[in-house]
């Protein structure tokens, strides 16, 4: 008993703990991991089925992924697939409650699926509107984001189906409309469950074409089923992530994926998405013809509107007969010279007038006029006179007592004489 104990507490605690020398045995790590398989819950998944065999009250089928290359095998009851009003067949899209399960015997892992439902159109165009919006609402729809066509694309990037109606839709009309347009085509799966894939890695391939203007992701028409991977979340939003504008051609008018939505542009067919993404050649050189037309007719009526007014400021006097303008000007500048002429030999004359008048003034209230006019000034020939006045000009018979020597200056030159003494004047 002691032994078994102790061969007991020597089992690693855990598998990292295990070794070549001291090992788990097998019964030890299958009971492990049935425990930890048993303590995984239930999931609910969606698949389609791909095989589907009756063995008595079991069934085995395999369901395959939408969106990758990825299968599950499952085993049922076929009560749960007798409570189906319509009968699972292959290729069928189910939605399916699975439970792991390890067998501890056989060491086996097996998928049990415990209910199973059959997905529907009403179903999935449902889960579709939920998703759109839900994405919606993220603001990826909003025309904020969405990017301009370029006017003319030099070089369009086309993802489509392999050998498609839609890709010859594309090329004839593009062809057509713009002989010159260039293509860079990637053939990509357009439904099935490799076709999200397909089309992100194209998508991604041509987004990052130096060449490339415009993306155009193109398919014909199909059923709901055959469109699903264009409403796949994630191609769409690989779409709104995308750098280049994407031009959605999807199906005809009535079918609407999600990708309608998030593309910068949405055509209603392949041959729509030809006729918006290039111009018409016809249309544009129609065009050029009409704005030189306009252009022409424009400098036509500028240049006829521009003589015109020429000749009207030639016919104007002024232009006519440009001399009479400095006739005119030689007129004026002559009248004023002799206006200033005229004013100036006014100021002459009188100023010289003026002089004559002060030169006569000066003339009559001279010494000599005095003179010429009877009077005399007598000065003292010698010696001192009284202080403060004049030595030689007698002012006062004071100044001459009797016997002194004068001088008398006259009108007409000086003579010498004698004082014979003073009187004080008379009276009037």
């Amino acid at each position: 008993m002691s032994e078994d104990v102790a061969a007991a507490t020597t089992v690693p605690g855990t598998a990292a703990e295990t070794s070549p020398d001291n090992p788990w045995p097998l019964q030890l790590l299958s009971q492990k991991l049935k425990m930890h398989i048993d303590r995984a819950p239930s999931a609910w998944v969606e698949g389609q089925v791909i095989e589907l065999n009756r063995r008595g009250t079991n069934a085995y089928l395999t369901l395959r992924d939408i969106d990758a290359e990825i299968s599950l095998p499952a085993s049922v009851w076929t009560n749960v697939l007798d409570r189906q009003e319509t009968p699972l067949e292959r290729g069928s899209r189910v939605v399916a409650l699975i439970k792991a399960e390890f067998w501890l015997k056989t060491g086996r892992l097996n998928m049990s699926v415990k209910d199973i439902r059959p997905v529907g159109l009403g179903d999935l165009l449902a889960r579709i509107e939920r998703l759109r919006h839900a994405l919606a609402a993220e603001g990826l729809f909003s025309d904020a984001r969405k990017k301009r066509l370029p006017l003319l694309p030099h070089r369009i990037g086309l993802i489509t189906g392999r050998n498609s109606d839609a890709k010859k839709d594309v090329l004839r009309n593009a062809a057509l409309r713009w002989p010159a347009v260039e293509f860079e085509i990637r053939e990509v799966a357009v439904q099935g469950n490799t076709a999200v894939a397909q089309v992100i890695a194209a998508l991604r391939e041509l987004d990052a074409h130096p060449e490339v203007d415009v993306i155009v992701i193109a398919r014909g028409g199909g059923a709901l089923e055959d469109l699903l991977p264009f409403s796949s979340e994630e191609l769409i939003r690989a779409v709104s992530d995308a750098a280049t504008p994407v031009v959605s051609a999807i199906g005809h008018e009535a079918d609407r994926p999600i990708l309608d939505d998030v593309a910068d542009l949405r055509a209603s067919t392949p041959t729509d998405a030809a006729k918006r993404i290039v111009p018409d050649v016809v249309e544009e050189l129609a065009r050029v013809r009409q704005a030189r037309d306009l252009l022409r007719r424009g400098v036509t009526r500028l240049v006829e509107r521009e003589t015109d007014r020429l000749a009207s400021l030639r016919s104007r006097p002024v232009l006519a007969s440009p001399e009479v303008m400095v006739n005119n000007r030689h007129d004026d500048v002559e009248r004023l010279k002799g206006r200033s002429r005229a004013a100036v030999t006014t100021a002459v004359v009188r100023a010289a007038d003026q002089l004559v008048h002060l030169k006569a003034q000066v003339r009559a209230l001279s010494p000599q006029k005095t003179l010429d006019r009877g009077y005399a000034v007598v000065q003292l020939a010698g010696g001192d006179t009284a202080p403060g006045t004049r030595r030689d000009v007698v002012r006062h018979p004071d100044q001459a007592p009797s016997g002194t020597p004068l001088t008398v200056r006259v009108a007409g030159g000086r003579f010498a004489a004698e004082s014979t003494g003073g009187q004080e004047p008379a009276d009037d």
